[in-house]
């Protein structure tokens, strides 16, 4: 790896860093991108690594149809490998931050889907309002 190549991964690791720091409020996950998100109705927020893990977590919760889960794991791992995250090092991340961010408002969607796949296995999601899907 060259320095050049260092020093981008650096910077991407200390924007990722500063996201994950920061609280997301309502306001602030409403001013995110469609393309933020990995379902549907901007369920599955990608900001950041940490939110790529607990995305990734989520998912592995949910009683979603195979189809539906094999579209939100590719979008995850597309947002995740485009910010510079670690494949598999993500869940291993900070315990703490992540059950913060399952309890945060940008979850609170993911939540509601993962809540509904559970008491209805198979479901099938419409991914027609989903850009980055």
């Amino acid at each position: 790896m060259t320095l050049e190549e260092s020093i981008i991964k650096v910077n991407k690791a200390i924007k990722n860093a500063d996201e994950v720091s920061k609280k997301l409020t309502t306001k602030d996950r409403k001013k995110l991108s469609k393309s933020t998100f990995c379902g549907p109705n901007r369920s599955f927020p990608v900001n950041d690594c940490q939110h790529a893990a607990t995305a990734k977590a989520f998912l592995k919760r949910a009683k979603f149809s195979a189809a539906t889960k094999k579209k939100i794991a590719a979008c995850i791992n597309r947002r995740a490998k485009s910010m510079g995250c670690k494949p598999g090092k993500p869940a291993k991340a900070n315990i703490e931050l992540a059950d913060r961010l399952v309890d945060a408002e940008i979850f609170k969607t993911t939540r509601e889907l993962v809540d509904q796949s559970i008491e209805n296995e198979g479901v099938d999601l419409d991914f027609t309002d989903c850009e980055s899907c």
